[in-house]
């Protein structure tokens, strides 16, 4: 019978199922979004029981609808929204409040208290002290919904972020584990020693006995209950989507650099076996455990990337279709001087200000709709040359080539100006499905699907290279005045 990885892609606005062959081909696709809730100004939440049925209901859609059963289903892998918190009751299995999302600010005092100890957290977790992870919203949960903190205390919940969630439902509560990579983005977790941290759950009054067991990236963690598809199929893969992504492009060795263009803007740096700590704005992560090793990360993070095109769409009215921005940006030869910072949401690494806003430089009586376009597409590349030159700085070796994914990654005109502006080679493969087929090699390697990971270079097919073709004047110039508007941006809220 032929056998099948069954990818499970837990996002932010919607959960899909993507089952794969062993080239990379997917046979089969099923997506569905859920709701979005936001109970105050800059709180966002989602239903944990709602990502679980519309999970599940997608897995059961892409079977049926190639046909398949679990027999043909060689294992599970999972990637998902990172840093989302979940407490849920041990026995029931009912959550105790809605998960807390990645984006929601209703910890940012929590951080606050966290800031004379962030050179701790720093050391131990290689992240900043920030409401992005999940550690103050668990806080905040055992601080706001009554009486969790004493049940806590008792072992009668359990906290686990989406992937935790997912695996420990699907395998029927027998499981409660967490992946390196995911367990890492809580600030909690010692990225040195693998563990949890005693001394960081003390800051913020975290019972320990709340927490899953830190596990590798790739390796059996269960099976599935009969009940989901007829007969069990092996847990067998699990990484942040961001981590997903990076193993997804088969950046496997120390050195291989990732950039994903989605609504916001990730840069993953494989940097081998050993932590790099940054001193240039950048997170310290832990890419993955596999084979009794781990893989560590450089990562930077940009709010605003592809959500940036989004906005010309939705509220400029600029164009009906996003893809239509390539050939609107075309028509002009340059942006004319026209700078865009698209700091709708403050500003991520290198810079971390959450205060500054949006902003355009260099707008004359001739500047038209389409020099806005393309200024705007261009931000895009600025953003990520900017973490580009901070990898560079934390770990003295020049980039020269940079594989890309997303849904921006499509755009021939902004993959040019990346390579032009960066002086690195854009690799762009067939699939920019990186991150589900990240989660797909992770549990495909634990069943002897792939051999190894020479077995995974195989099957990856190049779409198109982008390589750099701007002197170095013009792109120095290009860079200052980029420079120039972000710090003009900055300096607008000071």
């Amino acid at each position: 019978m032929k056998q099948y990885i069954m990818a499970l892609d837990q996002g932010t606005t919607s959960s899909r199922t993507i089952i794969y062959d062993k080239l990379g081909n997917i046979i089969s696709v099923a997506q569905k979004e859920f709701t979005q809730i936001f109970p105050k100004e800059g709180w966002v939440e989602h239903d944990p029981m709602e990502i679980w049925a519309t999970q599940m209901g997608t897995a059961q859609e892409a079977l049926l609808n190639a046909g398949l059963t679990y027999k043909n289903i060689a294992a599970i892998g999972i990637t998902n929204q990172r840093e989302t918190t979940v407490v849920w009751d041990k026995e029931t299995g009912e959550p105790v409040y809605n998960a807390i999302v990645w984006q929601c600010r209703r910890t940012a005092d929590y951080a606050a208290r966290l800031k004379p100890h962030e050179d701790m957290i720093r050391s131990k977790t290689g992240l900043l002290a920030d409401p992005y992870f999940s550690g103050t919203k668990l806080a905040w949960i055992l601080d706001n919904v009554p009486g969790t903190r004493e049940r806590a205390r008792k072992g009668e919940l359990l906290f686990g972020t989406i992937e935790c969630w997912l695996i420990w439902r699907m395998t029927g509560g027998r499981i409660h584990v967490s992946d390196y990579s995911n367990a890492c983005r809580t600030m909690l977790f010692d990225i040195n020693t693998l563990k949890w941290d005693e001394e960081l759950c003390g800051l913020l009054d975290i019972p320990m006995c709340m927490l899953p067991e830190p596990v590798e990236c790739s390796a059996h963690y269960g099976d599935t209950i009969q009940e989901l598809f007829g007969g069990p199929i092996p847990i067998t893969g699990s990484a942040g989507d961001q981590q997903a992504a990076l193993f997804g492009e088969a950046c496997f060795s120390d050195g291989d650099v990732k950039s994903t263009y989605g609504t916001g803007n990730f840069l993953l740096l494989n940097t081998g076996e050993k932590p790099v700590a940054s001193k240039n704005g950048l997170l310290t992560t832990i890419a993955w455990g596999l084979n009794g090793k781990v893989n560590y990360a450089l990562e930077g993070s940009v709010f605003v990337c592809g959500a940036a095109v989004q906005w010309l769409r939705d509220q400029m009215k600029f164009f009906r279709d996003a893809a239509e921005s390539e050939s609107i940006a075309a028509s002009v030869d340059d942006t004319a001087g026209v700078y865009v910072v698209p700091a709708f949401a403050g500003l991520g690494a290198p810079y971390w200000d959450p205060d500054a806003r949006g902003a355009m430089f260099g707008i004359t009586r001739g500047t038209t709709r389409e020099h806005i376009v393309r200024a705007t597409l261009q931000s895009l590349a600025y953003q990520n040359e900017d973490l580009l030159s901070a990898m560079e700085a934390d770990t003295g070796r020049q980039i020269s080539s940079l594989k890309v994914d997303g849904g921006a990654a499509l755009n021939d005109l902004l993959m040019q100006f990346q390579a032009d502006l960066s002086d690195v080679e854009i690799v762009r493969y067939e699939s920019i499905e990186s991150t589900s087929l990240g989660a797909a090699y992770l549990a495909g390697l634990a069943v002897g699907y792939y051999d190894g990971l020479a077995d995974i270079v195989a099957s990856k097919k190049i779409a198109k290279t982008f390589r750099p073709s701007l002197g170095e004047k013009e792109r120095k110039e290009k860079l200052a005045g980029w420079h120039r508007a972000v710090k003009a941006a900055i300096a607008y809220h000071e």
